[in-house]
């Protein structure tokens, strides 16, 4: 009898760049040409000089032909718009690239012409960003123009607080358009460079096979996944390795459960459990080195540190959130596991020592990018030439070598996974520069310290409520951007460091991925395992509980720069022991599972553990790490009373 296997599932929940690198593959073999003249563009631009302006603009017009080439639209003549918009695009932007510093010259005083085309690519990109994004992050953009225009007429209806003189088209053109305020501003910048050829570089990665070379790795690194444990590690693992892969949650996820849903299963998890321990740990993708998320690129540019600071900044965070999933998988894993009928025996894994033989070169790429870092190399100038060391490894396995048709693929699905990048933060820059203009970035920070008291603690925590549900809606790029003119302020104001400012909102904007009712990585991975999506969704932010409170810790409490190792060594170790504690006892205390199941007392002393650990730094601290001790001495001591349910 023939072992049953289940039909692979269509996968319909996918965030914007995996989305993307698909319709591209589906579009006309103009997008194709267009998606690669895009990369090798970011990389002539690497090596050779190329005037601002110019630079910004062609890459912003590629990037809006791209998307509006993917457009499938039913009418009689439905070829002509995709392309028509298209040349559109790349007309106008061109005819910018032009004029070049003449263009931003007249910013002041706009001409007809001037007015012409800075209308148009606001529109343009508006409706790019509505192809490639979602609505969200336009329909806000649209309402930044609109208050820019008509915000004066507020203080007709008793919202004086947030009116303004307000301003004219010309003005407005000159400032979103005709600058590098708006969208030609630093985001489109960090996109057209640094995210460009570190998008190029996990492209050459996947191309070469170190996906699957990372997966076969992690998961024979603990016994092929027999235990329910191991396989949770396994997982666990290999999101973390597949960061240097992909900066993209929903696309690790995906790629993770095409692998690890059916060991999930063997291993006896529950769907949504399963599904949850997918998502959590391709979400870790976004705040993994050396790669993260493109709002970590941002981080640098707008604080004015180096790509490799950002790095170290987020290397205890990430360790904190992928040590926190581990834990509440220790709680979930299922203790005894029996065969569902008609399943497919698991496969007999190879040796961790064999997939290194045939693999291994894999590890020296993101290797090259840490060193090209450490001695001094641009961010840009590293992933180019780790880039060019992965296509050079990749010869070392013929299977995977780069012949030319896997570098054109790899180009190609480069070039389209940037153009929601480029126009999400072509988009941002409309709000930003509404937001600058007209002062409202200010007003709002100065209403979250109001609202809060001036209370620290207060402010900070209103400011992880607002980024959570501004995450929400709009993807984790334009989240950040957003708050760091409108929230990072507030933060600042109350007295936290602005690294620890704007690492917390990047940190909150990658959490926001998990929460419901619109987390993408949770619903596409209760979609491979077959679960249901809004179980799924909560599972997964319990898995993620602990590393909702590491952000906390680096900013309520006063060592908290130590987490992002910007402190002496002293208050680097303190802060790192405070905080393992904190997340140790958080895990505990919600799950009830601490290497054994626990009683509700000892689930409260972990938990009042971590609340002193958490909102104190002096003799509370160490109250509650003694009482974290404490605690654990209970759960080890034998016992005759039943423990407490598993929640």
């Amino acid at each position: 009898m023939q072992p049953v296997t289940e039909p692979k599932p269509v996968v319909s929940h996918e965030d914007a760049e995996e989305a993307m690198v698909r319709r591209v593959q589906a579009a006309p073999p103009a997008a194709t040409v267009v998606a690669i003249a895009l990369s090798v563009l970011i990389i002539l631009a690497e090596v050779t000089v190329v005037e601002t302006l110019r630079f910004r603009a062609i890459v912003l017009g590629l990037g809006l032909a791209l998307a509006f080439l993917t457009l499938r639209v039913r009418l009689k003549f439905a070829g002509f718009v995709p392309h028509g918009l298209a040349l559109f695009a790349l007309g106008i932007t061109l005819t910018i690239a032009a004029s070049g510093r003449g263009f931003l010259a007249r910013a002041s005083e706009p001409g007809a012409l001037d007015l012409g085309l800075g209308l148009s690519l606001l529109a343009l990109v508006v409706a790019a960003a509505w192809v490639s994004t979602g609505s969200a992050l336009p329909v806000l953009s649209i309402g930044a123009v609109a208050y820019v225009l008509w915000g004066s007429e507020l203080d007709r209806i008793g919202l004086s607080m947030i009116a303004h003189r307000g301003y004219d088209i010309p003005r407005l053109v000159g400032s979103m358009v005709m600058g590098f305020e708006g969208v030609f501003g630093v985001p489109l910048d960090v996109a057209a460079t640094t995210i460009g050829l570190f998008a190029i570089y996990g492209a050459v990665l996947e191309a070469s096979g170190a996906a699957q070379f990372f997966l076969d790795l992690s998961f024979a690194s603990f016994s092929g996944g027999n235990s329910a444990r191991g396989a949770g590690r396994a997982v666990t693992l290999a999101g973390f390795l597949l960061g240097s892969v992909s900066g993209s949650g929903v696309a690790t996820t995906l790629t993770l459960g095409g692998a690890a849903a059916p060991l999930l299963r063997r291993a006896g998890f529950a769907r949504e459990n399963a599904g949850a321990l997918l998502a959590a740990a391709g979400i870790g993708a976004i705040l993994s080195p050396p790669t993260l998320g493109a709002a970590a690129f941002l981080i640098a540019e707008f604080l004015k540190i180096s790509y490799g600071q950002v790095l170290v900044m987020a290397t205890v965070p990430t360790l904190l959130y992928y040590f926190g999933i581990l834990l509440m998988i220790e709680a979930d894993a299922p203790k005894v596991h029996e065969p569902v009928p008609g399943e497919a025996p698991a496969p007999s894994p190879k040796t961790p020592m064999a997939i290194l033989r045939e693999g291994g070169h894999h590890l020296i790429s993101p290797l090259l990018i840490i060193g090209f870092l450490l001695a001094g190399y641009s961010a840009t100038r590293a992933a180019l030439l780790a880039s060019c060391g992965a296509v050079l490894l990749s010869f070392a396995n013929r299977a995977h070598s780069l012949n030319p048709r896997r570098l054109r693929r790899a180009l190609t699905s480069a070039g389209a996974s940037l153009v929601p990048v480029i126009a999400t933060t072509a988009c941002a820059g409309i709000l930003v520069s509404g937001l600058t203009l007209t002062g409202l970035g200010l007003k709002v920070a100065g209403l979250i310290v109001s609202l809060a008291g001036a209370n620290v603690t207060g402010v900070i925590l209103l400011s992880a409520v607002s980024v959570s549900v501004l995450g929400l809606s709009v993807p984790v790029t334009a989240s950040y951007i957003l708050s760091a003119v409108t929230i990072a302020p507030a933060l600042i104001q109350v007295g936290v460091h602005e690294l620890a400012a704007h690492m917390f909102i990047f940190y909150y904007a990658v959490l926001s991925e998990v929460s419901p009712p619109t987390a993408l990585s949770p619903m596409a991975a209760a979609t491979l395992c077959h679960g249901d999506p809004y179980g799924t969704m909560m599972a997964t932010l319990r898995y993620t509980l602990p590393a909702f409170l590491v952000p906390l810790a680096f900013t309520l409490r006063a060592d908290g720069l130590g987490l992002l190792l910007q402190s002496p060594w002293p208050a680097i170790l303190s802060s790192v022991l405070f905080a393992t504690v904190l997340v140790s006892g958080a895990a505990a205390a919600a799950s009830g599972y601490l290497l054994r199941p626990l009683t509700t007392v000892v689930r409260l002393l972990f938990g009042l553990s971590g609340v002193l650990v958490l909102t104190s730094l002096g003799p509370a601290s160490y109250v509650g790490a003694v009482l974290f001790v404490v605690a654990l001495a209970l759960a080890w001591r034998p016992r005759s009373v039943p423990p407490s349910p598993v929640s």
